[in-house]
């Protein structure tokens, strides 16, 4: 009797679907970060959804952020400006590329740089235990670090995203929308990290330019979706070659850039 082949599991279609899509296996590893001075960081899904929550929730009831909102992430590659760009893209708002010269928030590991002088500014530390920005902070800016943790793990409320506004405007990777958004990601991810390799657990290399950020965190959220997880490795100076193979066969990698 013939019988009918297994369907593969439809890919969600939005950040929001995407991040609970996660839970199913919460433990799972999903990005693993290692940055500067040997830092490792590792966020299962829940853990990567918990903060992505948190930032979404800081996002709506602190900055009234939503579609038509401007959030220019000025940060490098990083696990942090991942969950950044994915809580913005979770409310609807349109991320900028670092350069760009304007933004209605601006979330940035610089706060002392030029911003537009209506613009939020949200402070970001970079290293993996800092409980608070190391540095001057300019008349009404947000401490990320200190700010974010007291939100709720759970998104309250969050606004309906409008498929036919920009989830990503200007810079190398063009203007996207929100409709495109998550074809658009897994695209990414299948002509770089997780080329031909469904569930990958892909490693992907990145470096300190800053608007290389935005293409990231598109390959990432295309990697997830794609039911994968991802390894970003910011190489090291004097790191010899064999240190990337080395985290891959340490990390079970399954697919790379």
């Amino acid at each position: 009797m013939p019988t009918t082949p297994p369907t593969s599991p439809r890919r969600p279609t939005t950040v929001a679907k995407t991040l609970s899509a996660l839970l199913t296996e919460p433990g799972r590893p999903r990005v693993t970060w290692y940055g500067p001075d040997g830092e490792r960081i590792e966020l299962s899904g829940a853990v990567l959804d918990n903060w992505v929550s948190k930032t979404t929730n800081l996002l709506v009831e602190e900055l009234d952020a939503g579609p038509g909102t401007t959030v220019r992430v000025d940060l490098p590659p990083h696990w942090r400006s991942l969950v950044w760009t994915l809580a913005a893209w979770r409310v609807g708002a349109t991320v900028l590329p670092p350069d760009a010269p304007d933004g209605d928030v601006v979330v940035t590991d610089r706060p002392d740089a030029a911003a537009p002088r209506d613009a939020a500014v949200v402070a970001v530390a970079l290293p993996a235990l800092a409980r608070r920005f190391d540095g001057d902070l300019p008349a009404g800016a947000l401490d990320a670090a200190a700010s974010v943790m007291t939100y709720g793990d759970v998104v309250g409320w969050a606004p309906e995203v409008e498929p036919q506004r920009e989830a990503l405007a200007g810079g190398a990777d063009g203007t996207v929308r929100h409709a495109d958004l998550l074809a658009t990601a897994v695209g990414a991810a299948e002509q770089g990290p997780a080329a031909g390799v469904p569930g990958a657990r892909a490693l992907l290399e990145v470096g300190d330019d800053r608007t290389t950020a935005p293409a990231t965190a598109l390959a990432v959220l295309g990697v997830l979706a794609g039911g994968g997880s991802v390894v970003l490795l910011r190489p090291e100076p004097g790191d010899d070659a064999a240190r990337a193979d080395r985290i891959a066969a340490t990390e079970r990698v399954t697919a790379r850039a």
